[in-house]
């Protein structure tokens, strides 16, 4: 592992060796700008497999670049944190951004972001439907999101971890505060949609991941905002997610659930998949204090019915904090 805060003489000459060569500069420069696997690179350096997997696996060792897997995908991207990501920095500031191979390099990436944007959209639309159904029965998606904002507050952090990130709007909503992010999905669909949107956003400080919340891939201890965006009530073990979701949490940081107050539209239980009709505060505050959390605030959204005859789904915010002292290095959403 490298030094967190500074690189001693021996590390600086590995990194350097790692970084000294034209194609795996180049796979520097590409994977600064998000998340890709070996046969999109492949495309972009139209190189053959093995000279490409033996770059990333030099990059890998000498720890300038992070790979995680995504079913039998395999996605790599540049380290963002630490003095190697420095480095990274530093060597690509130092390219000419006009240099005739960084520009085909960069005209290759955009080509294929638009290929992806193409598939989401195509997946987006088969799925539109239902989602719209969903949400004409509760009150609208931007009300729900300034209550986010609110309650979290717009401090500046540095970690978030959205899980059941979906399409990535939560991500793009909280992109103004945090200096990383992580979005989580089981769905390879979904993340190819997150993808595209956050391409679009033109946000490269965020990663996505396929995985499980009863196991989180990310490391504990560490993101200071945990979102939880009307994903539990697909869940059969909602208390089990909230308490994986607290151990990813810094000290002092915050997890944020969003989600259905108790309802009776079963429906949305035989058609959508719903597992659970909502869930109460007594509920959610339990769960909350079983994983060792503090509830600090509730929020309630109540959709108007033109009717009383057509239930509305009431949409719930709960925020609860780790109640561990946070260091001056990791600052949380309205830390004082």
């Amino acid at each position: 592992m490298l030094d967190t805060t500074r690189l001693k003489l021996d590390q600086t000459v590995n990194l350097l060796r790692a970084a000294g060569e034209q194609t795996r500069l180049r796979l520097l420069v590409l994977l600064a700008n998000g998340d890709l696997t070996v046969s999109e690179l492949i495309d972009i350096l139209g190189q053959s497999q093995p000279r490409i997997s033996r770059h990333l696996k030099l990059l890998s060792e000498a720890g300038l670049l992070e790979r995680y897997q995504e079913g039998a995908w395999a996605y790599f991207r540049a380290v963002d944190s630490g003095p190697a990501a420095a480095m990274i920095n530093d060597f690509i500031s130092a390219i000419d951004g006009s240099d005739p191979q960084i520009l085909r390099d960069r005209e290759r990436l955009e080509e294929l972001r638009a290929r992806r944007a193409a598939r989401a959209a195509e997946y987006f639309s088969k799925n539109a439907d239902s989602w719209d159904q969903i949400r004409s029965f509760h009150v609208d998606d931007a009300q729900v999101e300034a209550a986010m904002l609110e309650m979290v507050g717009t401090t500046p952090f540095q970690n978030m971890l959205d899980l059941g990130t979906g399409t990535g709007r939560v991500l793009e909503l909280f992109a103004p505060y945090y200096e990383h992010a992580v979005g989580l999905d089981a769905s390879r669909d979904m993340l190819a949609v997150a993808r595209a949107n956050l391409d679009e956003a033109g946000l490269s400080r965020v990663q996505t991941r396929q995985g499980d919340v009863y196991r989180l891939p990310v490391e504990g201890d560490r993101f200071n905002l945990v979102t939880i965006h009307q994903v539990l009530h697909y869940l059969d073990d909602p208390a089990m997610a909230i308490r994986e979701a607290a151990k990813a949490l810094a000290p002092a940081g915050q997890l944020l659930i969003v989600d259905f107050a108790p309802h009776h539209l079963d429906f949305l239980r035989e058609k959508h998949a719903h597992l659970r009709l909502g869930f109460s505060d007594e509920q959610m505050c339990g769960w909350m204090q079983e994983a060792g959390l503090e509830m600090v605030d509730t929020r309630q959204l109540i959709a108007a019915s033109p009717d009383q005859t057509t239930e509305k789904l009431t949409v719930t915010l709960w925020l609860a904090r780790d109640q561990r002292l946070q260091t001056t290095n990791s600052t949380s959403p309205q830390a004082e």
